[in-house]
């Protein structure tokens, strides 16, 4: 089950399909562009958005995580991996963004 695009993502792909498509395909190079298997550059995308303190990110990654059979430990363990590189408090925060999907799938 995919879920719908957020709010802003949806008004870009309906209003803007070219940009939108454009986007897609970026995506799809970058993974394409290296050995990481899905699994793993879902973990990596979580934690870089993590790392940016972008909770749409987060939320969106999270979701996708467990969309694709990634576990809640293996999702948590992300956000508890940020504690030494992005700090305390910012790992802290992103945990409560993977709680609010892992809450609420």
């Amino acid at each position: 089950m995919t879920t719908p695009l957020p709010h802003a993502a949806r008004h870009i792909a309906e209003d803007y399909p070219d940009l939108w498509r454009a986007y897609q395909q970026l995506g799809e190079a970058c993974a394409d562009s290296g050995p990481l298997d899905d699994r793993t550059r879902r973990l990596v995308k979580l934690a870089l958005a993590l790392a940016i303190g972008a909770e749409g990110a987060v939320h969106s990654h999270a979701r996708r995580a467990l969309e694709e059979g990634l576990n809640p430990e293996e999702i948590r363990h992300v956000a508890l991996l940020a504690i030494p590189t992005a700090g305390f408090p910012a790992a802290m925060k992103g945990l409560t963004w993977v709680e609010d999907i892992l809450k609420n799938p």
